[in-house]
């Protein structure tokens, strides 16, 4: 019995010793923690996806710490000069997962042109002029020409042979790969493309300005796949853009000469 009561002695006085540290140890603690107060970059107006974050569109404020996110980002230096992976809208804050040190693929593609060549759109005028709509970014496609000039001829332009797509937009102006990634346009009917963007030097975008205006361009596929592969049909397409012309005059020498030799 004196060894019951001991027990219950030893249990009431552990009770009451851990109600005490409870209350006045870590309780404090986590009134603190509660009340405690960080700061943290906020949104001041909407940054849509793919946008370069400027200073302008954040500020920093104090918010409670407690439950707050670990991946959010404190400082302004730490977002701005980055690219949006997402829309950010006005007063949310910002993590880590919604940054990219690289522009977007969808917005990239004119970021790496260094004044050599040049990126032209031309207007697809029927769905089967753009290939029913399977071209996709990168693809290798050779561009022909209908109803071109009074003759109405067909022509197959040896400067554009072989041209790299660089987009394919439709209608809304929406690149269609990036229409494709919004699962709520997937649910409506699909946007046809309008026009491709294709990576040209200066004299092939004169020419398919041209072409344009004069007639009705079609892409016709020629290769998808391997960047090394792709690069062998652009250097192909730049040797045949460098060969020298045969002028007339040089092509009458050159029968001269023969003539003269024979004549020997």
């Amino acid at each position: 019995m004196k060894n019951i009561i001991r027990n219950r002695t030893i249990i009431g006085i552990a009770s009451i010793l851990l109600s005490l540290i409870i209350c006045f140890g870590l309780t404090p603690l986590f009134n603190e923690a509660v009340s405690a107060k960080v700061t943290v970059v906020r949104v001041k107006s909407e940054i849509e996806k793919g946008e370069l974050i400027t200073e302008k569109k954040l500020q920093t404020i104090e918010v409670g710490g407690y439950n707050l996110a670990s991946d959010v980002v404190k400082t302004k230096a730490d977002i701005v000069g980055k690219y949006a992976k997402s829309n950010i809208y006005k007063n949310d804050y910002i993590s880590v997962s919604k940054l990219s040190d690289e522009p977007l693929a969808n917005y990239g593609y004119l970021n790496d042109f260094n004044g050599e060549e040049r990126a032209v759109s031309v207007t697809i005028k029927s769905f089967a002029a753009g290939l029913s709509g399977k071209l996709e970014p990168g693809d290798i496609v050779s561009i022909l020409v209908s109803d071109y000039g009074e003759l109405k001829e067909t022509i197959s332009p040896v400067e554009l042979q072989y041209v790299q797509v660089l987009a394919v937009t439709a209608g809304t102006g929406l690149d269609t790969d990036e229409y494709e990634k919004n699962t709520e346009s997937i649910e409506k009917d699909k946007e046809l493309p309008s026009t491709l963007t294709l990576r040209v030097s200066a004299d092939q975008a004169k020419l398919l300005t041209e072409l344009e205006v004069k007639g009705k361009i079609h892409a016709v596929f020629v290769y998808r796949g391997n960047k090394d592969n792709v690069n062998k049909f652009l250097e192909e397409q730049k040797k045949i853009l460098e060969a020298p012309e045969v002028k007339p005059d040089e092509d009458q020498e050159v029968d001269d000469t023969r003539e003269e030799s024979e004549g020997v």
